[in-house]
């Protein structure tokens, strides 16, 4: 008998004990033996506020598995110091748990603490959720899941999603798809021969992006020319000059080996690790990785932009290891993405439009305030998205939610003239969740979907290594045509025993 089985077997046992609403059946009644199971790979604090106190509470979800190098500890480094201890003690209706903490708290067997007594306290048919302290010992073990919801660092996402893939298993995933071109080229194509489906978290299907999408599509700023989106992001240290040569102890209960994945090996130090990551090449893309696959996904949805033919980096001053610049015999950092940096992808033209300049900026950044805003007596926010086209422009939030013409008067002479119709009012959730009810493969958030930015965004990650030179990037290829340089970050330079096997 399989776990599925076994979960039907337990919901009709159910019902000669604790017969709960559930069991008996009624309308949003779902059988155990028709739930999805899945697992969770990465137990962190992400994965405490998407996974386990986000997905756990849907009926037609079961966990059964969770998997981490680290096990237990409070050492993890977050934006909110209580935020998830708060969220988890509403969710879990404990409102002494983990009383005494002295710091963050996560790990597998906290995500399986949580996931448990969520269960038990409504009635969930449970079996035991295994914690393994390695993905590959799960997905040969766990055969029944249809698949995995993976929030890892960024360096550990195409061996993970591969893996799954390879196994048949839906891969459903934070971002970015990938860190290097090579590893993304490798993810789409074993996600084109699994039969598992595919999903990227950072999609989103709000009500404002079909309104903007109507306004572009209906002429309301002519042919659109270029796209600003802007963040005041990082929030964790950027910078590093070198990577740590050497580091304290590992933590008790932390397979750092295991952390490091297919990145090179080297001692082990905390500023590598949770949140931090990011910061590094080896490890991370910086905020671009972090947030530019939520916000950028919608212009590159509604303009349909393809690859980038061309994208260029200006970091900020911190890049650079001494005080001359790369033109004069400078050395640019190989350890820590800037401070600060403006990037810019040139997307070629179509039958349909012409070319589309795409430019994010972060740590504190922004484009040249338009004149538009001038008149209105306005600045720009600390973060948006700015659609520039021939007959005027749109200003955003950061995510191309709350989308308004300026200057003003232009807005209040336009209201209402172009509405959006007869959209698609999926949620970002059921839109991963239904695709494997069905399974099928036709996922608007798949990888396949978000390729194109998902391979800029590791184009921008180079580029800001190779900086103040317009690289020029040949798609088919892998390959920028005017530097030797760039091209050999394509794909990691070492790749630690046994990880070039699962990428290939």
């Amino acid at each position: 008998m399989n776990r599925r089985e076994f979960l039907g077997t337990i919901g009709a046992a159910s019902a000669f004990t604790i017969v709960p609403r559930r069991v008996l059946g009624g309308p949003g009644y779902i059988p155990p033996s028709d739930m999805i199971l899945l697992a969770q790979v990465g137990c962190g604090t992400q994965a405490q506020r998407q996974v386990n106190t986000g997905f756990v509470r849907r009926d037609d979800l079961q966990f059964v598995a969770v998997v981490d190098p680290n096990r237990n500890s409070q050492n993890y480094v977050d934006w909110e110091p209580n935020g998830n201890r708060t969220r988890i003690r509403r969710f879990i209706e404990e409102p002494s748990w983990c009383e005494g903490d002295t710091g963050v708290r996560a790990g597998r067997d906290v995500a399986r603490e949580i996931m448990e007594i969520y269960y038990r306290k409504h009635n969930r048919p449970a079996v035991g959720i295994r914690a393994y302290e390695d993905y590959r010992e799960m997905l040969e073990k766990e055969t029944d899941i249809q698949g995995i919801v993976a929030i890892t660092p960024d360096h550990q996402h195409a061996s993970i999603n591969i893996s799954a893939l390879k196994k048949g298993k839906a891969a459903i995933a934070h971002k970015p798809v990938a860190l290097l071109p090579y590893e993304l080229r490798r993810t789409l194509e074993v996600s084109r021969e699994s039969k598992g489906a595919t999903h990227l978290l950072a999609y989103s299907n709000t009500p404002d992006r079909h309104t903007l999408a109507a306004w572009i599509k209906g002429g309301a700023i002519g042919t659109v020319r270029e796209v600003h989106n802007w963040t005041n992001r990082p929030f964790w240290p950027q910078g590093w000059q070198e990577y740590y040569k050497s580091g304290p102890p590992v933590p008790d209960g932390f397979n750092w080996t295991l952390w490091q994945g297919p990145a090179p090996d080297r001692p082990y130090h905390p500023d590598y690790t949770f949140c931090l990551y990011r910061g590094w090449y080896d490890y991370g893309a910086g905020c671009l990785g972090d947030m530019g696959l939520y916000s950028l996904w919608q212009p590159y949805r509604i303009l349909e932009l393809g690859a980038p033919e061309w994208v260029e980096a200006r970091p900020s001053n911190d890049a650079w290891v001494d005080e001359k610049r790369v033109s004069n015999g400078g050395r640019v950092s190989q350890a820590g993405l800037p401070k600060a940096s403006v990037l810019r992808w040139r997307h070629p033209a179509t039958a349909a439009r012409p070319s589309v300049d795409t430019f994010w900026y972060d740590g504190g950044m922004k484009p040249q305030t338009p004149e538009e805003l001038y008149e209105d007596k306005e600045d720009l926010a600390d973060e948006g998205m700015l659609f520039i086209g021939d007959k005027g422009k749109i200003l955003c939030d950061f995510r191309a939610n709350k989308p308004r013409l300026i200057p003003q008067s232009r807005q209040k002479a336009f209201e209402g003239s172009i509405v959006a119709k007869d959209f698609d009012t999926t949620s970002a959730e059921d839109e991963w969740v239904n695709v494997l009810k069905a399974g099928t493969k036709s996922s608007k958030g798949s990888f396949e979907q978000v390729a194109p930015l998902a391979e800029a965004v590791t184009l921008a990650v180079i580029a800001l290594r190779v900086p103040y030179k317009r690289l020029l990037w040949d798609s088919a290829t892998l390959e920028f045509t005017n530097s030797a340089d760039a091209t050999k970050l394509v794909r990691r330079q070492q790749t630690r025993e046994g990880w070039e096997r699962i990428i290939g």
